[in-house]
């Protein structure tokens, strides 16, 4: 069985992070990056997002007795056979967990320039995902 109020706090915390990388996004690129503290703030904000919608799909993955995810990479193409995402947004997810991975396993070699555009372009499918799986549960 699905813990509402434990998928409404992941949901939560994304939509929080999220409110804080739209607002650095609208800064400039030169403010980003001479800034010491917003692209390392951006990452964590990120991986926070990152990890709160892979612990998402994670528990409903277990909830729902759907097979066992091999991969951060995996809990999405998961959710998307299911129909309990899109499959668009299953793919587009997926390369989310990539991008989560390399900031997690390769921080120091990622090009700030590719985390200020995931910051202001790439970020909108966290918004799909907390829409799309507040759906699927409301519609249970």
């Amino acid at each position: 069985m699905v813990d509402l109020a434990r998928i409404a706090t992941l949901l939560q915390r994304i939509r929080i992070e999220r409110e804080h990388l739209v607002r650095a996004g609208k800064r400039s690129d030169e403010e980003l990056l001479t800034d010491p503290d917003a692209l390392p703030a951006a990452k964590y904000r990120m991986i926070v997002c990152f990890e709160s919608a892979i612990g998402a799909a994670d528990h409903v993955i277990a909830s729902e007795g759907l097979r066992t995810a091999t991969s951060f990479v995996d809990s999405f193409r998961i959710l998307g056979e299911a129909g309990v995402i899109s499959l668009e947004l299953s793919t587009t997810l997926q390369d989310a967990a990539r991008f989560r991975n390399l900031l997690v396993h390769q921080f120091g070699d990622v090009d700030d320039h590719r985390v200020i555009e995931m910051v202001r372009t790439g970020l909108t499918s966290l918004d799909s995902f907390v829409q799309s799986l507040a759906s699927y549960l409301s519609a249970r």
